[in-house]
């Protein structure tokens, strides 16, 4: 699309009425620039999206889960407007503290962790959880999940959070305050980018030493994920930060194109709202028009969009907006189809070499 000309839409002189809802924001959003704009495109692209019946990743970096973003994950799950999830190993954890009623309180940030240390408090900014009370006692559940599950062969990350989604379900106090759980009613798969890299796998170092082997298939994972692009009729991302999580989930076009020679070429769609800046050099950063050239999307003009700010203020306008905009879908139900979308994306490959 050519924007070198002076056709664009009028900027209107906003007005504010007491009476605005949700959808009336976002119109003055899309009206005026900068990252307001941003923001109010990315909420009619992830309607769009919805309206697709694409398939809707969602990548979620940074600590979302203690501050409670949980919730809009498993709204978002129940309404059928999020089919499979790439998430750090820490988003997982923290969000257990809530299904099993572990204490996760607002603090402050400007105080002396020195002092925070010796009160046994943990600080993530302004979010504190306790150290005993919460972190330790979760520990201990993770490790009774998995003393006696996962052990006969190597799994994958969604796997591993299909069991505890499962075990949460069957033995918390709050099995409903965990998108996890949700996850697993509505058989939406949840891959953890970097498991080594949490208090998840941390909790499964005593197993070790009594002998008990957690074996991770990472390649079996990648194969899953590339398997979930390959069998869609159209493909979207929503990226909350950056991080490991946003490459593993972009990632299976490369997969595709470059290494099993598909020709897929990528998302149709992809939002990212980060802080991260393009120019270091970072994935983080790195643009989603960049990405085309790695394959990652299929057009570098259309329906990529980048939101420059905290996705905690962004992500529930954006989902508010959704859910006052678009009927619930019909769960695609991934989790159950994997076995099935490896096997037809075994199949082209060998056909293709053929």
């Amino acid at each position: 699309m050519d924007h070198h000309n002076f056709k664009g839409k009028d900027i209107p002189h906003l007005k504010i009425k007491p009476n605005m809802g949700i959808d009336d924001l976002v119109e003055i959003f899309s009206s005026t620039g900068y990252n307001a704009r941003q923001l109010g495109d990315a909420a009619k692209l992830y309607c769009k999206m919805i309206e697709d019946d694409a398939t809707i990743c969602l990548t979620i970096a940074g600590a979302m889960t203690p501050v409670g973003f949980g919730g809009l994950f498993k709204t978002l799950i129940e309404r059928g407007f999020v089919d499979w999830i790439v998430s750090t190993g820490a988003n997982v954890y923290h969000e257990d503290h809530f299904a099993w009623n572990l204490p996760v309180k607002q603090g402050h940030f400007e105080v002396d962790d020195m002092v925070l240390y010796e009160k046994d408090i943990v600080r993530i900014r302004d979010v504190y959880i306790k150290g005993d009370e919460t972190l330790k006692a979760e520990d201990k559940i993770v490790q009774k999940m998995f003393t006696k599950s996962l052990l006969d062969k190597p799994f994958t990350t969604a796997e591993f959070c299909n069991e505890m989604g499962k075990y949460s379900k069957q033995h918390s106090k709050n099995p409903e305050r965990s998108f996890v759980v949700t996850a697993y009613d509505y058989d939406v798969p949840v891959y953890i980018s970097t498991l080594k890299d949490s208090s998840l796998a941390l909790d499964l170092a005593p197993l070790r030493l009594e002998n008990k082997i957690h074996s991770l298939d990472f390649v079996r994972e990648i194969i899953e994920q590339a398997a979930i692009l390959y069998n869609s009729k159209k493909s979207g991302i929503l990226e909350l930060g950056g991080g490991v999580p946003k490459n593993t989930a972009q990632q299976t076009g490369p997969l595709l194109d470059q290494i099993l020679g598909l020709g897929h070429g990528g998302q149709n769609y992809i939002i990212q709202i980060t802080d991260a800046r393009p120019d270091t050099g970072g994935l983080s950063g790195a643009t989603l028009q960049e990405g085309k050239s790695w394959g990652k999307v299929k057009d570098a003009h259309e329906d990529v969009i980048m939101v420059y700010t905290d996705a905690t203020i962004a992500f529930p306008i954006l989902c508010l907006y959704a859910l006052s905009n678009e009927k619930p879908r019909k769960p695609k139900r991934l989790y159950k189809k994997l076995p099935k979308y490896y096997e037809d994306l075994s199949k082209a490959y060998f056909n293709k070499k053929r």
